[in-house]
């Protein structure tokens, strides 16, 4: 079996996160840059499958700038077996379109069995990729998914929603999406890093994929940093606080 897993290096939550005013992109020199979380735990859900089968290849893939070979990096070293990145400075601020119509021209000559994505990234947070990829590879999609089951023909797991807990399967080939439901990754050892210097890593630009330089199909008009806090009202007790901290309730209709 052959899964590719998607991954993406996105602005560290931990850290500072911004736009850049003159762009409307998220800034990538803001602060730390790491393999998105999410990202880690679908690259675990196709190595513990390889666990299994260790006939399965597992290859990461992602579109980015130079900086997200660290990411390919860690998943390799966590266990995936070859990287593939999309890597053009046209697609510099690429939309989700653009985005979709690139990944899906890098995965379809490699016919995989099975695509994993996360639900939705901690950056942009747009949460349509994986569908837009199914569409444009003719694949099913099964979305949301809190737990993952695979075998050689069908791929099956468990979306929860508001309304209720669903089980959806279908047969192979097709594209997942997963939610932090499921398990954390595992730790990338020292044997694991030393052994991702010698898995083969492979860059593609638009020309290598056939493709003109895209157009995107949305636009950011306009960028506004958020406001700071201000401080809230300040009550001293000179004997009338409970009156005053009870009229800032009803004025906000909140007793």
């Amino acid at each position: 079996m052959k899964i590719a897993v998607l991954v993406k290096h996105v602005p560290d939550t931990y850290g500072e996160r911004r736009l850049d005013p003159a762009t409307g992109w998220a800034d990538r020199t803001a602060g730390d840059q790491v393999i998105d979380e999410i990202s880690e735990r679908a690259v675990e859900v196709a190595l513990a499958h390889k666990d299994q089968d260790r006939s399965t290849e597992v290859v990461v893939v992602t579109m980015g700038p130079p900086q997200a070979t660290d990411a390919l990096r860690k998943a390799l070293a966590m266990g995936a077996d070859r990287a593939v990145h999309v890597l053009d400075d046209a697609l510099a601020g690429a939309d989700l379109m653009v985005t979709a119509t690139v990944l899906a021209t890098a995965l379809r000559p490699e016919r995989f069995d099975l695509v994993i994505a996360g639900n939705e990234s901690t950056d942009g947070r747009g949460g349509m990729l994986p569908a837009l990829l199914a569409e444009m590879l003719g694949l099913p999609l099964l979305s949301a998914l809190r737990t993952v089951g695979l075998t050689e023909r069908e791929v099956s797991g468990t979306r929860i929603t508001d309304a209720a807990s669903t089980q959806v399967r279908a047969q192979l080939p097709a594209v997942i999406s997963i939610t932090e439901q499921l398990p954390d990754a595992r730790f990338a050892g020292l044997r694991g890093i030393m052994a991702a210097k010698r898995k083969p890593q492979a860059k593609l630009t638009l020309a290598a994929l056939g493709l003109e330089e895209p157009r995107p199909r949305t636009v950011v008009t306009s960028t506004t940093a958020v406001p700071g806090r201000t401080g809230g009202p300040r009550i001293e007790d000179d004997g009338s606080a409970a009156r005053q901290l009870a009229d800032f309730l009803a004025d906000r209709h909140l007793i």
